[in-house]
């Protein structure tokens, strides 16, 4: 029997340099609450990510929810956003009370398509909240542009883009705000984390407060907030992994120019564009599949796949405008094209020790279902 192929695989150091890392854990029992590892960490990251100022949390939603709550947005107003996207990006403008205003994308790259955005713009509109998408950033120039002529603010959901560099700047540096997410499976992981870069160094403070319960010191607590703080055991991690990030972008640059091998030139097949002025990370390997022109569908794709025992996921699908927990508030009609790419859109398995023998395995699955 043919071994499974996970569609994600978290990257790991060796187990003695965890080990390693974390020694100094057991002789301070400095366990969370801003240690050593996290101050040592977010230093590594700001310097690595290259912008300013930076802070970590617990996951990447924390980072969005509590920095729609630092920039004290005013409740019920409207954030403009785009509904191909994980639950986190819509759930967090909602849990802040503010109102989800959905821009549909662009069928080249799946980010917010930014020639619909100006439309969508009210009295009530508060800030823009684009995502960069597999890695693909959004169009940054024109999203600030109509930021700035109505004072909206922008917070990027930028879980895909870590480590990108955009005209050679770092891709965090962009916007009022941009959100990462430190998840087990993204290219760069502390097994549960996040960040916040910005600019504002009072947005910081409020910032800093909000994910330690608003405590401002051992004797005043003048603000109600949450309980966001990154432990030491996750910061450790993140210490080891990115010593290494380097040479898993590299490792995974090599399974995605495989898949290219394979996949490109396909009728019926496509694939994902590569950036201009964009360092990328190899995040996701997304295929949208024609059905009229491949002749088979996404879905029969992903069900021949998982025959096989070769994992996939419909990412995104469903959007985020159709969840069953917003049943009857948004009409995804006013979306089309991310519709059509939900239906249609599969990615890939990719990781860095994804082996070349399993890339050819996938894809000579995905090639045998062609009529």
């Amino acid at each position: 029997m043919e071994n499974k192929i996970l569609v994600a695989r978290s990257s790991m150091p060796s187990m003695e340099e965890y080990i390693e890392e974390i020694r100094e854990i057991w002789d301070s029992h400095w366990l969370t609450n801003m240690g050593p590892k996290h101050a040592k960490l977010q230093q590594e990251l700001a310097a690595y990510l290259g912008v300013e100022q930076l802070d970590m949390f617990t996951n990447g939603h924390m980072a969005i929810e509590l920095s729609l709550q630092a920039l004290k947005l005013p409740k019920g107003s409207e954030v403009i956003t785009t509904p191909f996207t994980f639950a986190s990006t819509t759930h967090a403008i909602v849990r802040n009370g503010l109102t989800p205003v959905f821009c549909d994308i662009n069928e080249n790259d799946f980010t917010m398509d930014v020639s619909k955005i100006e439309a969508l713009v009210t009295d009530n509109t508060s800030a823009i909240m684009p995502v960069h998408v597999y890695g693909n950033i959004c169009n940054i120039e024109e999203v600030q542009r109509i930021a700035d002529k109505y004072g909206l603010k922008v917070i990027y959901d930028a879980a895909h883009t870590f480590g990108e560099t955009y005209k050679g700047r770092g891709i965090g540096v962009y916007g009022d705000v941009s959100c990462f997410s430190f998840h087990a499976t993204k290219v760069f992981h502390s097994i549960e984390g996040g960040a916040v870069c910005f600019h504002d160094k009072d947005f910081g403070k409020e910032l800093y407060r909000l994910k330690n319960f608003g405590i401002k010191n051992e004797e005043i607590v003048d603000g109600v907030g949450a309980n966001a703080k990154m432990n030491e055991f996750c910061a450790a991690m993140g210490i080891c992994n990115l010593r290494h990030i380097d040479e898993e972008i590299r490792k995974r640059k090599a399974v995605a120019e495989r898949y290219y091998l394979y996949l490109e030139g396909i009728d019926g097949i496509r694939l994902n564009p590569v950036q201009k002025e964009v360092k990328p990370n190899y995040a996701y390997f997304p295929v949208v599949f024609d059905e009229k022109v491949f002749g088979t569908s996404r879905n029969e794709v992903y069900n021949k796949l998982a025959q096989h025992g070769i994992g996939a996921r419909k990412y995104f699908y469903p959007l985020t405008n159709t969840f069953e927990c917003f049943h009857g508030r948004y009409d995804s009609n006013v979306t089309p094209v991310a519709v059509h790419i939900s239906k249609r859109v599969l990615t890939l398995p990719l990781y860095a020790d994804l082996a070349p023998e399993d890339v050819d395995r996938v894809c000579k699955v995905i090639l045998k279902c062609k009529i």
